[in-house]
């Protein structure tokens, strides 16, 4: 005979597996493996891409690098970073810095499957921003022209417009990288 325990016990597992109770069991840690690393090479004259505060690629130095990003959860955890998504700057898209647009980690990006779907980035100030996914930021590969001979990103990375970071309600002078949570909408 069963234990009312292992019963109660074995009930909430089937429900939950069922989709029947919302359980948030972490039981993944928000962490995942790099793959590889990357050799810094020096950036030609003039031609590395300080905007926002970038790091350039130093000869020589190995960059870690991740085909992965941290499990998505309702509040995954992230770095939220300043990029221009100008054309010519930082993102190199069509789009202005008024607009709320985001680029992901490799893992997250997901080969395009996350481009253009919504996301909600909240910040530990309380104060939340619904923003669309429009590019990558490249874990893989960095320290080329196509990167502007920056260093590959981490894996917990959300590069947000400055429309992003106002609309968060972080200072212009504040902007740059941020402890967040964000999840898809």
């Amino acid at each position: 005979m069963r234990s009312p325990i292992s019963i109660l016990l074995l009930a909430l597992i089937i429900a939950s597996s069922l989709g029947g109770l919302d359980v948030d069991v972490e039981a993944k840690p928000q962490t995942c493996s790099p793959s590889g690393k990357l050799r810094g090479k020096k950036p030609p004259p003039k031609k590395c891409n300080r905007i926002n505060n970038s790091e350039c690629c130093v000869e020589g130095k190995l960059y870690t690098t991740y085909k992965c990003s941290p499990p998505v959860t309702r509040q995954t955890k992230a770095v939220l970073t300043l990029n221009s998504f100008e054309k010519g700057k930082d993102g190199g898209g069509a789009s202005e810095d008024e607009e709320r647009v985001v680029a992901l980690s490799s893992g997250w990006f997901n080969n395009r499957k996350s481009c253009f779907q919504k996301i909600k980035i909240t910040a530990g100030n309380g104060r939340s921003v619904v923003a669309k996914v429009v590019d990558e930021c490249d874990s893989m590969e960095g320290c080329d022209g196509e990167h502007d001979y920056q260093p590959p990103c981490p894996n917990n990375v959300v590069d947000a417009s400055k429309a992003v970071w106002d609309a968060l309600g972080v200072a212009s002078g504040e902007q740059g990288d941020l402890k967040v949570t964000w999840s898809f909408v």
